[in-house]
């Protein structure tokens, strides 16, 4: 049986280098945390707060006891706190926001070695957690507001903290690109497959696009460069991948949002697209670049 080599762990390959990442994924984050406050009042704020402090509190308090390198100013369990935060509906006691936090950092990071070893988005690892933990708690409170298609690119609707505003998570995902801290292969790609299934199944596609996690998803969780395939035809399959169980799971599942459960199963095979996606030609030990 031939040895998998994929690129070395962490892809993120110093701390200098990590923070600087993280800074651009928190500035392309603050657009949907700014419309989830203009939204959903103080109550989004107070979510926000309580999972980065948790998250943050997690990560210091277990390398301190592993006796592990204090890894807290690299920033990314900030980004883990405010990006499991904005798949909340502002209705989410914030007790349950603190378990999710501790949970994403516990097991969905610390758990696998801490940043770069984790085979799963810690923050998607939470929300499952949560969602299959306390469903009534989180399942947010239904709005009589008619959601016409202004509304749905504004944000002027029911759902997550960072769902809503699709002006907020497209601003984000230009100021990422403009960065080059993420390319277009793995949104593109998913977006494409579900709105083509879309076609397909007798669904509105912009519907389907436009409502629930999906860009959001698309943007900040299927862009991970731990937990995503390295290279540009890895990422399509990805996307691919993530579409076509996206909307298996809208359509067929028990629950009505299937883009983060889709993200967490194609994130178990990240390894083997990585695979069979690898270039020949520098050696099994080649080091391919993320971004």
């Amino acid at each position: 049986m031939n040895p998998l080599f994929v690129s070395v762990s962490p892809h993120i390959r110093s701390e200098k280098t990590i923070r600087h990442v993280m800074l651009d994924v928190l500035f392309a984050l603050l657009p949907s945390v700014i419309a989830g406050v203009i939204f959903f009042g103080k109550d989004s704020l107070l979510i926000v707060s309580t999972s980065v402090l948790f998250c943050c509190l997690t990560e210091i308090v277990f390398e301190k006891i592993a006796k592990r390198k204090n890894t807290i100013n690299d920033l990314s369990a900030v980004v883990t706190g405010i990006i499991f935060s904005l798949t909340l509906p502002a209705s989410a006691p914030l007790w349950i926001v603190a378990c999710g936090a501790v949970f994403a950092i516990l097991i969905g990071k610390q758990f696998f070695g801490g940043i770069g070893h984790n085979p799963f988005n810690p923050a998607l690892i939470a929300r499952a957690f949560v969602q299959l933990s306390w469903s009534k708690e989180i399942a947010g409170i239904p709005a009589s507001l008619e959601i016409t298609k202004f509304n749905m690119f504004l944000g002027n609707m029911p759902g997550a903290l960072g769902e809503v505003s699709k002006i907020a998570i497209i601003a984000g995902a230009l100021y990422l690109i403009f960065r080059r801290q993420i390319t277009l292969h793995a949104p593109l790609s998913l977006v494409v497959t579900v709105v083509l299934l879309s076609i397909v199944t007798r669904n509105n596609p912009l519907f389907q696009v436009l409502t629930g996690g999906l860009l959001l998803g698309a943007v900040f969780m299927a862009t991970d460069p731990v937990t995503t395939p390295v290279s540009g035809n890895g990422k399509i399959i990805f996307g691919i991948g993530c579409g076509l169980l996206t909307m298996l799971i809208r359509l067929k599942g028990a629950f009505p949002e299937g883009i983060y459960y889709s993200i967490l199963i194609m994130n178990m095979f990240t390894p083997v697209i990585d695979k069979v996606t690898r270039k020949k030609g520098l050696g099994s030990d080649e080091f391919k670049n993320t971004y």
